[in-house]
């Protein structure tokens, strides 16, 4: 049996068995439902329903609710049997805490008695995704963007940085300039976001998008409930955000700088290798005009080597961007079990959760 890669995201859970040049066989919202248990109150009254995120920003926070998401995921979903569980490959979001590690091995090991445990970082697993083992990776998660540097297989952390804004930030952004372009309209976060994904697009540069500020057709659009709205130039906001996050009320540099100045405080002799392979990753990159718009702002950055964004493979998925970590997750799982690399029960058992800091790095 080929082990399982699962990529745990703050929106969605994408889980499979090892198949390199595949997207993942199962993508599911993370965001869960609470079931009333036995001995709770279960009148006639109304039941508020609760609902309960197991990731936030990225990291795990709820992990009774994160149990039982994978217990769904391996046994109902991928088809584990009890006592015959497999192996299985975790993909660590950048600056993943010490403690978490540790707690996910155990719940592994003690709670799903699996054979084999892995754990790489996404920023690795996104570029083993494209062929590459060193460039830097701007990876714009639902709760997060990371940009990491990565030479020769290993995560640069000292210059690496995370900002904890993503895609949901953006979301509840739509959320602010709709209301206040439809007043009488009152937007539910969840239909916010299937218009993000529709609508939502960059303008070519900084200019191109104050000239639509104020000159942007209209374009209608009926929710679900019957209700008619107006998009403008709100579409374009949401990416605008991400070169001017003052947008956001955030006092930093934009996306394309933040990059520059990460790869310029790494060793000089690198800076060659990092700028040539430059890996977008996340949803929120697959915006309409997103990747050119970087591009065109990294062409005016005054470095001697301008960044550059990197192919797919043509034999990869479409989604590629949307699903590198996972990706590179299958791929690293094709070498660490049958290499015998990983950590296995005996490790556990002797060394305890704290093996994971010695094997997976």
């Amino acid at each position: 049996m080929e082990a399982v890669v699962v990529d745990a995201g703050s929106k969605l859970l994408k889980a499979g068995f090892a198949a390199p040049d595949q997207d993942p066989a199962l993508i599911i919202p993370t965001k869960m439902k609470r079931v009333l248990e036995d001995g709770e109150p279960a009148d006639g009254s109304a039941v508020e329903e609760v609902m309960v995120d197991p990731v936030v920003r990225g990291f795990i926070r709820d992990w009774d609710a994160m149990e039982d998401l994978l217990h769904h995921v391996l046994y109902t979903n991928l088809g584990w049997e009890v006592g015959e569980e497999g192996q299985i490959l975790f993909t660590d979001p950048l600056s993943t805490p010490k403690s978490v590690r540790e707690q996910l091995v155990q719940l592994m090991f003690e709670t799903f008695n699996v054979s084999g445990f892995y754990a790489s970082e996404q920023a690795v697993l996104s570029l083993y995704a494209v062929g590459r083992i060193s460039g830097c990776t701007v990876d714009i998660g639902h709760g997060k963007i990371d940009i990491a540097p990565v030479c020769e297989g290993a995560v640069q952390h000292i210059a690496s940085k995370r900002f904890e804004i993503g895609g949901i930030d953006l979301t509840n952004l739509l959320a602010q300039k709709l209301h206040k372009s439809n007043p009488s309209v009152n937007f539910d976060i969840s239909e916010v976001e299937k218009l993000k994904e529709q609508y939502a697009c960059c303008a070519e540069d900084q200019t191109a998008f104050e000239e639509i500020q104020n000159s942007c057709p209209k374009e209608q659009h009926t929710l679900p409930d019957g209700q008619v709205i107006t998009i403008e130039r709100e579409r374009y906001i949401i990416g605008e955000a991400l070169f001017q996050p003052s947008i956001l009320g955030l006092e930093e540099y934009g996306i394309v700088e933040q990059l520059v100045r990460i790869i310029s405080s790494v060793s000089s002799e690198n800076h060659r290798q990092l700028l040539e392979n430059i890996v977008l990753c996340g949803g929120t990159t697959s915006m309409i005009g997103f990747e050119e718009r970087f591009q065109k702002e990294a062409n005016l950055c005054p470095s001697s080597v301008r960044p550059s964004l990197v192919k797919p493979p043509e034999y990869m998925p479409e989604n590629l961007s949307k699903n590198s970590a996972w990706m590179g997750g299958a791929i690293l799982a094709k070498v660490v079990f049958p290499q015998n690399q990983h950590i296995t029960k005996a490790d556990y058992d002797e060394t305890g959760p704290s093996i994971v800091h010695k094997k997976c790095f």
